[in-house]
């Protein structure tokens, strides 16, 4: 009812566990037919006198846990199949154990549970090897956590970081400065502090306060360059390694840098610019979304850069090419309206009281920030940049719309500049096809189709006369 739809990761995974593990309670009671359209009506009767919203998602929120386990349904049935195998192999062998190897396989590859590989292995004699499947799941969870870990972090030891950080915050001054002056209070190479980074080396720098805007909420960070008395820095990477710290990732184009130097920072204005169009069009797309198809198009997920925005949405649905253009239409509409963006910072739930969309599974401070376009037409808690109004997003074109998962869909667009310049390609190849066909660009559709239709009836004719000559032959 919150917006969350099974997935492999984060609250997403959970849910589906949760799912699952319902699904395979009732297998054990002895249901074998679908269950959850028998157990959800209740509990949804049950739990909307506290929470009346389930009420109305109800249509949302069984769509997709009725997908969800008729996808488990085929999951058993392909694991089952495999696992046969796997112990039809074992007994000719000799064997009296199934290799932990193969039960996390099942269980990796194929979402099948531990538990019922466990019963199943049991009811055919045979053991699971636990203690390698253990193995294999420390294993993964440990690459999964280093992963994370580097990709918050660039790699870099975090104690680094938390001993900095004793030192004092980074100043975030990236909503109202593109250039200040700031002070070098710590420099990382390889995950190590060191006191000097030297041309040509590429390393992290710690700043007492920056312009630069750090990577989150689905925007990428800003790119710029660092320079003081004979050194320049190109910026390809802002991160927060440690909450209240900042870590600018930079190349040492000239000069070396040291710690204690005071330096120039200097955020590209027109990177700025086009980030900032991309965000507030991610919010445009997101609010002509829930105007088109209801308040249960919430956002589950989004990623921003200059020029290009996508945004993931609970759906359980194709959109239909009449749909995408109406949403598409919406948003432009909407950034023709000069429509006023303003960002407030207030108590989280004073936000929540005026209606503002907050991502489910984000974690929020005491105080917020509210990003509004056009009042309450779009009112979404966020700490990303925006733009002043809405007509400085520029044009903004889907290019495309697919499924990411079960109940999500995925929208992408282009957005200012970049928007124009698709336009401008889709434009070009509409008049090389009115060429090479010798018709009107609204013609195209019927004369390629013809075409289609009579390329495949000659291929069938050709088809039909090999198989006379070879018979011919023969």
């Amino acid at each position: 009812g919150d917006g969350v739809t099974p997935g492999n990761e984060g609250r997403g995974y959970v849910l589906r566990r949760m799912l699952r593990r319902s699904v395979r309670s009732m297998r054990l009671l002895g249901f074998e037919d679908p269950c959850l359209p028998e157990l959800l009506p209740v509990s949804v009767e049950r739990m909307q006198q506290s929470y009346p919203e389930l009420g109305t998602g109800f249509d949302r929120i069984a769509q997709i846990a009725y997908a969800e386990e008729e996808a488990f349904r085929r999951t058993l049935a392909a694991g089952t199949t495999i696992l046969d195998t796997a112990v039809a192999r074992t007994k000719d062998a000799g064997g009296t154990t199934l290799a932990g190897a193969q039960a996390f396989a099942l269980h990796d590859t194929y979402g099948f549970p531990i538990d019922l590989t466990l019963e199943m292995a049991a009811e055919q004699g045979l053991e699971v090897d636990r203690e390698g499947f253990a193995h294999l799941m420390r294993e993964q969870r440990q690459r999964a956590r280093a992963d994370a870990k580097g990709k918050k972090s660039g790699h870099a030891n975090t104690e680094v970081w938390r001993d900095l950080r004793a030192n004092g915050a980074t100043e975030f001054r990236a909503y109202d400065e593109l250039s200040i002056e700031a002070t070098v209070i710590g420099l990382v190479v390889d995950g190590e502090p060191v006191s000097e980074i030297a041309p040509g080396q590429q390393g992290q720098v710690g700043l007492n306060r920056t312009p630069f805007y750090a990577e989150s909420g689905g925007q990428i960070a800003d790119e710029g360059i660092i320079t003081a008395d004979g050194v320049h820095l190109k910026v390809i990477d802002v991160q927060r390694p440690v909450k209240g710290l900042i870590a600018h990732t930079v190349e040492v184009v000239t000069g070396g840098l040291h710690a204690g130097t005071t330096v120039h920072a200097q955020v590209d204005p027109e990177w700025r610019l086009s980030a900032c169009q991309a965000h507030s069009g991610t919010h445009v797309v997101h609010a002509a979304l829930r105007q088109v198809l209801g308040p249960s198009a919430l956002q589950s997920g989004s990623y921003n850069k200059p020029g290009y925005l996508r945004l993931d949405f609970a759906w359980g649905q194709a959109l239909s090419a009449a749909t995408r253009s109406e949403i598409e239409e919406v948003a432009n509409l909407a950034v023709r309206e000069y429509l006023p963006v303003s960002a407030t910072f207030m108590p989280l739930p004073q936000a929540r009281e005026m209606g503002a969309l907050a991502l489910f599974g984000e974690t929020y401070d005491e105080d917020v920030r509210v990003v509004e376009i056009g009042g309450p037409w779009s009112r979404e808690l966020c700490g990303g940049t925006h733009v002043q109004h809405s007509s400085q997003v520029g044009a903004l074109t889907l290019t495309g719309e697919s499924s990411v998962g079960s109940g999500v869909r995925r929208v992408e667009a282009f957005v200012g500049m970049d928007a124009l310049r698709y336009l401008a390609r889709e434009r070009a190849i509409v008049a090389e096809l009115s060429g090479l066909v010798g018709a009107r660009p609204d013609e195209l559709t019927d004369r390629i189709g013809a075409m289609v239709t009579r390329l495949k009836d000659a291929e069938r004719e050709l088809e039909r006369v090999r198989k006379e000559q070879v018979s011919a032959a023969a």
